[in-house]
């Protein structure tokens, strides 16, 4: 298993899209406050922008991340809105939470920031720490996107890549088909598994977006 890398928020830091929360979370918000959800973990936090949504909304709310700058960022905003975040650094190959902590868990963007054999432990994590019955939504990065199809990037094992450039420089990117997404998430209740292309000015990238369930004993 490789080991975890951190973005270099000091490169992206600025960018307007990693502060404002993603319009798919709403949903999940909503879903998991209707289901009188508490317990939430922002797994990958990054700035923070989804654990402030969910603690405004009264969820209680856990924020993890393995880089210290944006933590730093969340801190500091959390203390401004005067919002309880429980704010922790480590390594989502290693959740630093007891089993059954959460009732709902969000990984956006986060956990395909690892290599194939990483990938099935941090899904045992996620699986560790929900209560059952409990629900997470994750994306994955799918094959389809070009920086996996371009052969520009370093080649970590069949699945995954090393980036090259910006904040995500030196961190390990695997990708899946819709194969791969459903063995990994065998083990949960499938609710809803969507493949979506992101269009930019100048590029393109491909997701899985899944939403599951942690299986009732």
């Amino acid at each position: 298993m490789i080991k975890s890398k951190e973005w270099d928020w000091e490169r992206g830091i600025e960018e307007k899209w990693w502060s404002e929360p993603s319009e798919d979370v709403y949903y999940y918000l909503h879903r998991w406050k209707d289901q009188g959800f508490k317990r939430f973990l922002d797994l990958g936090c990054g700035l923070g922008r989804h654990a402030i949504l969910f603690a405004h909304n009264g969820f209680e709310v856990e924020a993890m991340d393995l880089a210290e700058k944006g933590l730093e960022v969340l801190r500091q905003n959390s203390k401004t809105l005067h919002l309880n975040i429980g704010i922790s650094l480590g390594d989502m190959n290693h959740l630093p939470y007891t089993a059954g902590t959460f009732d709902c868990l969000l990984a956006y963007h986060v956990i395909s920031h690892t290599d194939s054999s990483g990938i099935k432990n941090i899904i045992g994590e996620i699986n560790r720490v929900l209560v059952h019955g409990g629900e997470f939504f994750i994306t994955l990065c799918s094959k389809e996107s070009p920086s996996y199809k371009s052969g520009k990037h370093p080649i970590i094992d069949e699945n995954t890549i090393l980036k090259t450039e910006g904040p995500e420089i030196e961190v390990p990117h695997f990708y899946c088909d819709l194969d791969t997404v459903k063995e990994i998430i065998s083990e949960f209740e499938t609710l809803h598994l969507r493949h979506i292309q992101d269009i930019y000015e100048n590029t393109y990238s491909w997701h899985y977006f899944v939403h599951g369930k942690k299986k009732d004993l």
